[in-house]
């Protein structure tokens, strides 16, 4: 059964309801510690998984910067 983030968020069991803010902490450390050791990422967008190297993650954050 997959749950989408507005079933989360209704969620009647409090660490379940936090559970999406902890994912999105978690995603952006991983971010942010391969960048810093330079390695690569494995993401799911668009329901396909994606290697996301380094630079493209640098990249892509000094574009969001703009």
């Amino acid at each position: 059964m997959t749950m989408h983030p507005e079933d989360i968020s209704k969620a009647k069991d409090p660490d379940l309801m936090n559970s999406m803010a902890a994912m999105k902490r978690a995603a952006l450390e991983a971010r942010r510690i391969a960048i810093e050791t330079g390695t690569a990422i494995i993401v799911r967008k668009d329901q396909k998984i994606i290697r996301r190297t380094a630079a493209e993650l640098k990249l892509e954050d000094s574009l969001k910067a703009k």
